[in-house]
């Protein structure tokens, strides 16, 4: 079992939180953070995928992921029903399985860094793209 946890990205302060609820009244979704009681409309919500990099930090949808291989950067996506990352090598996008290197791994990712995500670093994918 994987535990379930959302953060979401409020596009009006330009930031993440961790959500401890949400709702909709009607014409607009809410979400309050766990750490203040004030709502946050309308945010983008992102799911956590039960994994983490490296370095012990949590992987969400969205976050962008630095690897020990050629490949420049994975963002992570939920696709198909499954946690997947999308892959940029040698000018071919495609999605691949993200899994953690074995069952007793603690579900971390061995290769893997959580280097910034898509929405407070669009700049990453930029500068990597330039590169290539």
């Amino acid at each position: 079992m994987r535990e379930i946890k959302f953060r979401a990205w409020d596009k009006k302060h330009n930031h993440f939180f961790d959500v401890k609820e949400f709702g909709n009244d009607g014409s607009n979704c809410w979400a309050s953070s766990k750490r203040g009681g004030y709502r946050h409309w309308n945010p983008i919500f992102v799911q956590y995928t039960g994994l983490k990099d490296k370095n012990g930090r949590d992987i969400y949808e969205g976050d962008i992921l630095s690897t020990d291989l050629t490949r420049p950067y994975l963002i992570v996506e939920f696709r198909n029903g499954a946690f997947m990352v999308q892959c940029h090598d040698s000018g071919q996008d495609y999605y691949d399985y993200i899994l953690p290197v074995s069952r007793n791994s603690s579900k971390s990712i061995k290769y893997h860094e959580v280097i910034g995500n898509i929405y407070e670093n669009p700049g990453l994918l930029e500068a990597s793209n330039a590169s290539e």
